[in-house]
């Protein structure tokens, strides 16, 4: 998949997750956040009123440092694809 392809996969995942009116899975929800993030170069912290959800989305973020935004995008798809493709 080339950069122009990935791009439009990871918009077409990005709104498939916003349009979704079901509640998601808190762990997926952090793996869905932590890839955003990097997938999107915001490095802006958590803002959670909640401290506990701020130290978890950091962990998130911490457990994707080393990978790159293309890779952050194709694991977003990834994430997105396998939950729906496993929802009954």
């Amino acid at each position: 998949m080339n950069s122009e392809e990935l791009d439009i996969a990871f918009k077409i995942a990005v709104n498939r997750v916003n349009d979704h009116t079901e509640p998601f899975p808190a762990d997926f929800l952090l793996r869905l956040y932590a890839f955003y993030k990097k997938a999107t170069n915001n490095y802006d912290r958590p803002s959670s009123r909640k401290p506990i959800i701020n130290a978890f989305k950091a962990n998130a973020l911490f457990q994707v440092k080393n990978i790159s935004r293309d890779e952050a995008k194709q694991e977003y798809i990834n994430l997105v694809s396998n939950y729906f493709l496993y929802r009954t």
